[in-house]
């Protein structure tokens, strides 16, 4: 139950709910506070351990991933006005780095697509009153082409395919490996603004992509390394 509601109910809900009240930037921006609340997480909870180079590694791709948000502008992270819709991103920055923990912990002993479609189905019943609160109040959306589009795209890759490969790869690798890789969204929303909507990639973008790839490098690569050395010296001794 508590993987359904972080990982499903109320982490989308509370990134959508926060879009309504801000801005895109600055949901990017926070979303780079992810991986490090999984890890900080993970460190208590999973007793997950993290070589030095680790946590450079982790450093560099969250600055990597501010960097290209902010296409360099990093200074202007001080001038930004928060709002409600910043203190709904927190809650979804802490659901999500709870649901990695239970992943790691539970999800190996349930069927990966049986569970993701009990998982929707518990969603649906949860936010099924509060979506019915918001037409009375608001009134019911159009069911146009393009929203119909648009829904049927976010249930079909952001919440089936890349919510399965995120489980697996959490079960595979450890909650503070996987959610690492969470910085590269700012780089592929940069390149897929680049080939679809024709938006301009600039320098600093790509300084901070390459960044985000050298840190998620040296997290899942260098530090898998100096923990096997350390392994054997204790071994010898």
């Amino acid at each position: 139950m508590i993987i359904t509601l972080t990982g499903i109910t109320f982490f989308n809900t509370f990134i959508y709910g926060a879009l309504q009240f801000t801005t895109s930037t600055k949901v990017s921006v926070l979303e780079t506070v992810i991986p490090v609340a999984t890890v900080i997480m993970s460190a208590f909870v999973l007793k997950e351990r993290l070589a030095s180079i680790q946590w450079t590694g982790i450093v560099l791709s969250l600055m990597g991933a501010l960097w290209v948000v902010m296409d360099g502008k990093i200074l202007k992270l001080a001038a930004m006005e928060w709002n409600i819709g910043d203190a709904i991103m927190i809650g979804a920055i802490l659901t999500w780095a709870v649901y990695s923990i239970m992943v790691k912990q539970y999800m190996h002993l349930f069927p990966t697509y049986g569970t993701l479609l009990v998982m929707t189905g518990i969603s649906v019943i949860v936010l099924l009153p509060i979506v019915a609160a918001e037409w009375i109040i608001v009134g019911v959306p159009s069911l146009n082409l393009s929203n119909m589009s648009g829904l049927l795209y976010l249930g079909i890759f952001p919440s089936f395919i890349a919510l399965s490969m995120y489980n697996r790869a959490v079960e595979l690798t450890s909650a503070s490996k996987a959610s690492v890789f969470l910085n590269f969204l700012p780089v592929v929303t940069m390149i897929g603004a680049y080939f679809w909507l024709g938006e301009s990639i600039t320098v600093m973008q790509i300084s901070g992509a390459l960044a985000v790839i050298a840190g998620v490098i040296l997290t899942t690569q260098f530090g898998r390394q100096e923990q096997d050395l350390k392994k054997a010296i204790n071994q010898e001794k």
